[in-house]
C-alpha cells in the first residue's frame, strides 16, 4: 500500500511536468512576416521563422532580413529550464536603428515553457544590453501563439524597458501560402488598339485562376466597379494574402506559362471574333491573341489551337454565333452564361470575361430584341437550354437592345443577370471565402415586435441605385446620414469574401437591403407563374442567410422607366408576401412607380423621387418640397433612389436644405413607421379583361 501511495505520488507530481513540456505540432514550419499586420522592422523589412519541435524540445530558427540579413537560432528545451546562449553577435534586430547592442561574448540566459492548454509557447529572457551609458538589464518575454483560425502565427515580445507605445508584434503566415501576383491594367479598350492586349491578360487571368486564385487585376480609376485597388489592400491586410507585382505582358506569360495549353487568333477587323475566341480559350484553358501579339506567345512555347483570322468575314452576328454555337456550345457549361456586351462598336471592355473562362461559359451578345428575329431566336433557343435558374452574367449590347429587353427574356426563362460586362475579378474573388468566425450582421435599427409611431413629419429613406460596387460605396459622405445599398445577394456564395468586404466596412448608418426582384435580378410580370414562387423562395433562404429584412423589386417589363408600365398586379406581390414572410417590408421601382399596400403592418412602397446626378441641388430641395405640399396628409413618406454616380456628401447636402418638418431616417425605422401608419393609398395594376 505504501509503495502504491509513492508510485501515485510521483505520477501526480510528474504530470505538471508533462503537460508543460508538451507542445503544439501546429506550430512547426516555415512562417512569412504579414508586413500589413506586423511591427515596423528597420532595415531588414522582413522577418521568417522555422520551428521545429522533436518531443520536450523546440528549435527557432529567425531570419530577420533577405539578401541583409541576421538569423538567430534557438534550440530549447520546454521544461522551464534556463538555457545559456552565448552571444556572438551585436545586433538588436527588432530595431537596429536604435542606440542598443547585444553584448558579444556574454550569455542570454532563457528559458522555454508551454503555457496551459500548450497553445502559447512562452520564452523568458534576461541578458545585458549595452546603450551609450553602459550595460543595462533587460528582462523579455517573448511569445508564439496560433490564431483561433490556425492561420495566423503571433509572435509578440515585451520588454522590460518598454512602457510605453504599441506592442512589439509580428504576424505571420505559412510560407507559400495565400500567395497570388497583381498587374496594374491599363486603360487601353479600343478594338483596333490596345484591346488586344488587356484581352490577352483578361484570359491569362480566367485560366490562371484554374487551380486557385492566382492573379489579381488593379483597373483604372474610371473604371465602373470603383473597388479593385480597394479590395486590393482589404486582401492584404485583412486576409493575409501576399502579392508580387508582374509588370509586363511577357512576364505574365512566364510566370504562367505551364498552365496555359496555347492561344487562340482573333481577328481585329471582326469584333466578335474576340467574343467567340473568349468561349475557346475557356473550354481549352487557352489565352486570346491578336496578330501582333504572336510572337510574343510562341516565344514561350505556346501553340496555335485555333485561328478566326479571315474566317468570318462578311458575316454577320447570327451566322457567327449560330457557327459558335453548332461548335462550342454542347461542351459550354449550361448553369452560367456570359453576354459579352456593354460598350459596343470601336470599344469592348470585357471586365467579365475572366469569370466566363474560369467557368467555360458561352459568350456572346446577341440581341434580345424581338424584331432582331436570327439574333432574338437563337439567344431565345440558348436560355431555353441551360438549367432552370440559372445565371446570366455580363450585360447587354449598347448597340442592339435594350436592358429591359435583356431581362425581360432572361425573366421569360427563368433564368436572373448579375451584371455587368466589367465586372472584375471574379475568378479571384470566387475563390475567397469568409475568414474563420465571420458572422454576416446588418445594421438593423428597429426592435423585431416593436412599435414605432411616427410623428407628424415627412420621412425620407434613401437607397442607392444599381448594386453595391458601381456606386457612391467608396466616395464622400458614406456613413453621415442613414442610407440603403442595395446588396447583390448572389454574392453570398459568388463572392464571399468580396461580400465580407463590404459588411466591414459598413458604418452603422449604412443598411443593406436585398435585390433584384428575385435570387438576382429579374423581372416577375416576365417570369411564368409556374416558376416565380420557387425564385421568390431562393431569394428568401439568400435574405436569411445575409441577415436582410427589406426586399426591393423593379419590373420593366412591359415599357420603359417613365412611358412603360412599371407597376406590379396583385398577384405577383402576394408571391412576394408569400414567400418572404420574414420581410419587414418591400420596396418598388427605380424611378416613381406606383404600386403600394401593407399587411399587418409590413408595407410595400414604390420609389416617389428619382435622384438624377444631373439635377441641380437647389431644383431637387423644390422638387422634394412640392412633393410634400402634394402629399399633405402626416405622416408622409416619401422614399428617394439616388442614382450610383451621386455620392452621399451631395444627397446630405440636398436633405440638409429642407424645412424641420423633413426627417431622414434609416429604412428599416421608415418602413416600420409606414406599416403602423400607411397614409398611401393601396395601389395595383389592374389589367383591362379580355
Amino acid at each position: 500500500m505504501y509503495r502504491k501511495i509513492i508510485t501515485i505520488m510521483i505520477v501526480a507530481m510528474l504530470i505538471p511536468a508533462l503537460a508543460f513540456s508538451q507542445g503544439n505540432p501546429n506550430l512547426n514550419g516555415t512562417w512569412e512576416l504579414l508586413p500589413e499586420k506586423s511591427s515596423e522592422i528597420g532595415l531588414y523589412s522582413a522577418l521568417s521563422l522555422d520551428i521545429k519541435q522533436a518531443g520536450s524540445e523546440v528549435t527557432i530558427i529567425q531570419k530577420w532580413g533577405t539578401s541583409r540579413s541576421f538569423s538567430d537560432t534557438l534550440r530549447l528545451r520546454t521544461d522551464g529550464k534556463v538555457t545559456a546562449f552565448p552571444i556572438s553577435n551585436r545586433v538588436f534586430p527588432t530595431n537596429v536603428f536604435m542606440g542598443l547592442s547585444m553584448n558579444v561574448g556574454a550569455n542570454r540566459e532563457i528559458k522555454a515553457g508551454w503555457e496551459p492548454g500548450n497553445q502559447k509557447l512562452k520564452l523568458e529572457y534576461n541578458y545585458n544590453i549595452r546603450g551609450s551609458q553602459g550595460n543595462a538589464p533587460i528582462n523579455s518575454i517573448h511569445t508564439y501563439e496560433l490564431s483561433p483560425d490556425g492561420e495566423v502565427l503571433i509572435y509578440e515580445i515585451k520588454r522590460s524597458t518598454r512602457t510605453s507605445g504599441p506592442d512589439v508584434k509580428y504576424l505571420f503566415k505559412r510560407a507559400g501560402t495565400k500567395y497570388a501576383y497583381f498587374m496594374q491594367i491599363e486603360d487601353e479598350w479600343e478594338v483596333l488598339g490596345g484591346l488586344d492586349k488587356n484581352a490577352l491578360l483578361i484570359s491569362l487571368q480566367g485560366v490562371a485562376n484554374v487551380p486557385g486564385p492566382n492573379l489579381y487585376f488593379i483597373y483604372p480609376k474610371n473604371w465602373p466597379f470603383t473597388y479593385t485597388a480597394s479590395v486590393f489592400e482589404y486582401y492584404q491586410k485583412n486576409r493575409n494574402y501576399t502579392f508580387q507585382e508582374l509588370k509586363t505582358l511577357e512576364q505574365a506569360l512566364d510566370v504562367f506559362k505551364d498552365k496555359i495549353s496555347g492561344y487562340v487568333v482573333w481577328d481585329k477587323s471582326v469584333r466578335t471574333s474576340l467574343i467567340v475566341a473568349f468561349t475557346v480559350a475557356g473550354l481549352e484553358r487557352a489565352v486570346v491573341v491578336s496578330e501582333a501579339l504572336i510572337p510574343m506567345v510562341e516565344k514561350i512555347g505556346l501553340k496555335k489551337l485555333e485561328d478566326f483570322r479571315g474566317k468570318f468575314a462578311g458575316q454577320s452576328d447570327a451566322e457567327i454565333y449560330t457557327w459558335a454555337y453548332n461548335q462550342y456550345w454542347h461542351r459550354c457549361s449550361k448553369e452560367f452564361i456570359v453576354w459579352m456586351g456593354g460598350d459596343a462598336g470601336a470599344v469592348m471592355k470585357p471586365g467579365v470575361a475572366d469569370w466566363g473562362i474560369y467557368k467555360q461559359v458561352f459568350f456572346q451578345d446577341l440581341s434580345t430584341k424581338e424584331s432582331d428575329t436570327l439574333e432574338y431566336a437563337l439567344a431565345d433557343k440558348i436560355l431555353g437550354e441551360m438549367k432552370p435558374g440559372s445565371i446570366v452574367m455580363g450585360w447587354h449590347s449598347y448597340a442592339k437592345d435594350l436592358e429591359r429587353d435583356h431581362v425581360k427574356l432572361t425573366s421569360k426563362h427563368g433564368h436572373t443577370v448579375e451584371g455587368l460586362h466589367t465586372l472584375p475579378n471574379f475568378s479571384f474573388n470566387h475563390q475567397i471565402p469568409f475568414s474563420y468566425g465571420f458572422k454576416i450582421k446588418n445594421n438593423h435599427h428597429i426592435e423585431i415586435g416593436k412599435t414605432y409611431i411616427p410623428k407628424p413629419k415627412v420621412y425620407i429613406a434613401c437607397v442607392q441605385t444599381d448594386g453595391l460596387g458601381i456606386g457612391a460605396w467608396l466616395r464622400p459622405g458614406r456613413g453621415e446620414i442613414p442610407y440603403a445599398w442595395e446588396l447583390i445577394m448572389n454574392y453570398v456564395w459568388l463572392a464571399p469574401g468580396l461580400l465580407e468586404y463590404f459588411y466591414t466596412m459598413a458604418t452603422p448608418n449604412d443598411y443593406f437591403i436585398g435585390c433584384l426582384s428575385g435570387p438576382g435580378y429579374m423581372y416577375p410580370k416576365a417570369v411564368p407563374p409556374n416558376l416565380l414562387p420557387g425564385l421568390v423562395d431562393r431569394a428568401s433562404d439568400l435574405m436569411k442567410q445575409l441577415d436582410l429584412r427589406v426586399f426591393e423589386i423593379m419590373d420593366y417589363s412591359e415599357g420603359a422607366t417613365v412611358e412603360g408600365n412599371t407597376e406590379l398586379p396583385k398577384e405577383v406581390v402576394d408571391a412576394y408576401y408569400n414567400g418572404m414572410p420574414d420581410a419587414i417590408g418591400f420596396l418598388n421601382g427605380y424611378a416613381p412607380a406606383y404600386t403600394f399596400t401593407s399587411r399587418n403592418g409590413v408595407p410595400l412602397i414604390s420609389y416617389d423621387y428619382y435622384l438624377s446626378p444631373t439635377r441641380p441641388e437647389a431644383d431637387a430641395v423644390a422638387d422634394l418640397e412640392e412633393l410634400a405640399a402634394i402629399n399633405k396628409q402626416r405622416p408622409y413618406f416619401l422614399l428617394i433612389h439616388v442614382r450610383e454616380s451621386s455620392d452621399v456628401k451631395r444627397v446630405k447636402g440636398i436633405l440638409d436644405k429642407l424645412g424641420k418638418e423633413f426627417e431622414i431616417v434609416p429604412l428599416d425605422l421608415f418602413l416600420k413607421m409606414a406599416g403602423q401608419k400607411p397614409t398611401f393609398q393601396e395601389r395595383f395594376l389592374l389589367r383591362e379583361q379580355k
